[in-house]
């Protein structure tokens, strides 16, 4: 499945006379996924690749660590954890054609502190006794699915990211609205996770649900939870007007990193073809960079559009969707 990097190991090798042999990553990644993009960057370039893995806390340690932080790299899961990272001061601008060229300017940041490396729609999960269903964000509120959606927590990064992209598309006093209107048609408080939902679709709890599209992969390729994935269609909301929206996965450079240029190194390869590949066929995501092939899996769902707008404008409404999310008192 993996090519061998014949090319690009020649190409780091050029690069890689006057840096350090190592490079430190702080990852909410998890090892599965990166271990082996690290390994064969390892084998690539020489440089040894030293990770901590974690679940949260990460801009908490890297402002206690301060100067002192041997932190080079920082891998998030979402759009939230970058501009958190962005907005306390801890990251460095990246001077990168490669990036620049690579990845789309939708899934990077203006001041060039953090890049998207794969992309997840929000997808919305129906029934399959309900047939083909062409949905849209906005309909989540209509009366017709009164008691018939489940999803995790309103506050949950992923979903705080949707009611963000709300916001932009509607404004703060509409999304409002929409989030009463979407809490009215819940058939259960909001809890667990993303495939949580779908197992309650199984189960006749509901028939609507939210969730990452990578996730539906997973269930298909889990011989417990395929059952979960075959009672459901998978959906692309707003494909006749704005798009889907897109979330992702991303990549940045400590504030304070040692290994500077071997944190670059890395992070070019990363968004590399040959990275973006094996990225695609591990978790089931869309490789950000055009032009890579999706996993047969993924793409067996279909083309989609997603929506346009660039990530750090949809971000720049975290908090508000945080204020509005409590206003709607969704969560409780």
């Amino acid at each position: 499945m993996i090519k061998k990097l014949i090319g690009l190991s020649a190409l780091i090798a050029t690069s890689f006379t006057a840096i350090a042999a190592e490079v430190n990553v702080y990852s909410y990644r998890q090892p599965f996924l990166v271990e082996p993009l690290f390994n064969e960057f390892t084998k690539a370039s020489g440089v040894k690749v030293n990770v901590v893995f974690a679940k949260k806390g990460m801009a908490e340690r890297l402002q206690r660590e301060g100067e002192l932080s041997p932190a080079d790299v920082l891998l998030t899961t979402d759009i939230s954890r970058l501009i958190e990272l962005q907005e306390k001061g801890l990251l460095q601008p990246i001077s990168s054609n490669t990036l620049e060229e690579a990845i789309p300017a939708q899934y990077q940041a203006d001041d060039n502190t953090w890049f998207g490396l794969t992309t997840r729609v929000r997808n919305v999960y129906t029934a399959k006794r309900l047939g083909d269903v062409a949905i849209n964000y906005e309909d989540l509120a209509d009366p017709k699915y009164k008691g018939k959606i489940c999803t995790r927590s309103g506050k949950h990064p992923y979903n705080v990211a949707l009611v963000s992209s709300m916001i932009a598309a509607h404004g703060e006093a509409e999304t409002l609205k929409w989030l009463e209107g979407v809490k009215a048609n819940l058939a259960r408080k909001p809890q667990g996770n993303d495939r949580g939902q779908v197992q309650a679709i199984h189960q006749g709890l509901c028939d609507v649900s939210l969730g990452n599209s990578y996730y539906f992969g997973k269930m298909i390729n889990d011989e417990k939870q395929k059952v979960w994935a075959d009672a459901v269609n998978i959906n692309f909301p707003n494909q006749e007007n704005r798009g889907a929206h897109v979330n992702i996965s991303g990549v940045a450079m400590a504030k304070h990193a040692p290994n500077a240029e071997s944190a670059k190194a890395l992070i070019e390869f990363l968004a590399s073809e040959q990275a973006q590949q094996m990225y695609a066929e591990t978790n089931m995501e869309y490789p950000v960079r055009e032009g890579v092939k999706r996993s047969e899996l993924v793409a067996s769902w279909g083309d989609f559009k997603s929506d346009n707008l660039p990530l750090e404008t949809i971000a720049k409404h975290r908090k508000a969707a945080l204020k509005l999310l409590d206003q709607a008192k969704f969560d409780l």
